[in-house]
């Protein structure tokens, strides 16, 4: 497999390459478990010293091949599919922090996983401090404690739409020597490659873009291997791990410690494993994201346009329209396009947002983003609901703020609808 394939080629073919008279196109293999004929390397494979397929909780080939070109995409070492953008989330913190670890994050998050930080990673015993994205450097660092294992964000906030400053984060991770993991779901692994700007690892929900048709749910974690995980701190992926032979990530595995300890001992005892048919159906979806990606782009920045100018609109917010406050940073790292999200206030506040949402016929009211087909959502009452009105307006979520996930429909159809959405007004 040619490892200089531009992403567009890597989308079609990256993870899979079949041999004489093997099917063309990725398989699904629907198998809990596989057979051996040797047992003493059977006993190699349970030893992580031979390749293999052990149980598909822990690895399967149509998973791998998923697994595989996520990390062609990225050009990380290595990835772990799960069963939700959630446990992506959660594995990735869990392979690197335990009772009485600290962490650093910027405060414009989904609202789920500021849920997941706030409630039970608290009962878990990990703090979280979180930072306001657009603070120094200084006033990040002022943040950090001994105990500090890593620093979070998103690429772009959800629903906030701030671009995240991957140089200054990146300079905070590397002042305190810790690793810099991102999700990178809104901004994709064909928009953003995270890796160039100093993270080191990445997640994604591959329920949204990914996958692209709203069927699949699932997550996945890249490993970016440029992170020196023998500093001190991370002890896990150093010494021995008493519950796998005594193996030492570090030694062994080298780049790809921290993934395949992920691998072996999260994947393996919690159990958040992706299935072989959802990681099928997202392989479809990845076929075409860089197809999808460039209109959906091309799509949201038409409609912000259209509705800057609307009168029942107070404000836009599209980090790849001009003028916006996030546009300079979204043309440094995300020079493709700016996705597919964009936010407005309508004026009227809630109320309204509702009368507006009720009248569309089109773009439909729905609990996700990333679709081909164009959706709304109200956050303050819907996926930021949980939170107190001042942990939405640190997240960005305001009374008034509508989501729009554009789709790749005809832009003309959309606009349309939210013409005769604005009349019921």
């Amino acid at each position: 497999m040619n490892k200089e394939w531009n992403p567009g080629t890597i989308c079609i073919q990256g993870g899979y390459t079949p041999k004489a008279g093997e099917p063309r196109v990725l398989p699904i293999f629907q198998s809990t478990t596989y057979k051996y004929d040797d047992p003493d390397y059977l006993e190699e494979v349970f030893n992580l010293k031979a390749a293999g397929h052990l149980y598909s909780r822990i690895s399967n080939p149509t998973v791998a091949a998923l697994e595989e070109k996520f990390a062609m995409l990225e050009g990380g070492v290595g990835a772990v599919a799960t069963a939700s953008g959630q446990s992506a989330v959660l594995y990735s913190i869990l392979n690197l922090c335990s009772v009485g670890d600290h962490i650093i994050s910027a405060s414009t998050l989904y609202g789920g996983t500021i849920n997941l930080f706030t409630v039970n990673l608290k009962k878990m015993g990990i703090e979280v401090d979180f930072v306001d994205p657009e603070a120094s450097v200084e006033e990040i660092l002022s943040k950090a404690k001994e105990n500090t294992k890593l620093i979070y964000g998103e690429t772009i906030g959800n629903p906030g739409l701030n671009v995240l400053d991957f140089d200054k984060f990146s300079t905070v991770a590397k002042k305190l020597d810790v690793p810099f993991i991102v999700d990178n779901t809104v901004g994709t692994p064909y928009l953003c490659n995270v890796f160039e700007h100093g993270v080191n690892i990445s997640v994604h929900s591959t329920t949204k873009y990914s996958d692209g048709h709203a069927q699949a749910i699932g997550g996945i974690i890249v490993d970016g291997g440029n992170f020196n995980w023998d500093n001190g701190k991370n002890l896990e992926l150093v010494e021995p791990d008493p519950s796998y032979h005594g193996i030492k990530y570090v030694e062994e595995f080298k780049d790809a410690a921290y993934i395949t300890k992920l691998r072996v001992t999260l994947l393996r005892d919690l159990g958040a494993c992706q299935s072989p048919f959802n990681a099928y159906l997202t392989n479809l979806g990845l076929e075409t994201l860089h197809l999808r990606m460039d209109r959906h782009c091309e799509n949201a920045l038409q409609l912000a346009k259209w509705l800057s100018n609307h009168p029942k609109v107070n404000w836009v917010n599209y980090p790849g329209l001009e003028g916006d406050p996030q546009y300079d940073r979204s043309q440094k790292y995300l020079k493709k396009g700016s996705s597919g999200l964009l936010t407005f206030g309508i004026k009227g506040g809630i109320e309204e947002a509702k009368n507006f949402t009720k009248a569309l016929k089109l773009v439909a009211l729905v609990v996700t983003l990333g679709d081909t087909r164009s959706s709304i959502l109200h956050p303050a009452t819907t996926t930021h609901n949980q939170l107190s009105e001042q942990e939405q307006r640190t997240s960005g979520v305001t009374p008034d703020l509508l989501r729009v996930s554009v789709g790749v429909e005809d832009i003309r159809d959309i606009i349309k609808d939210f013409e005769e959405g604005f009349k019921s007004i």
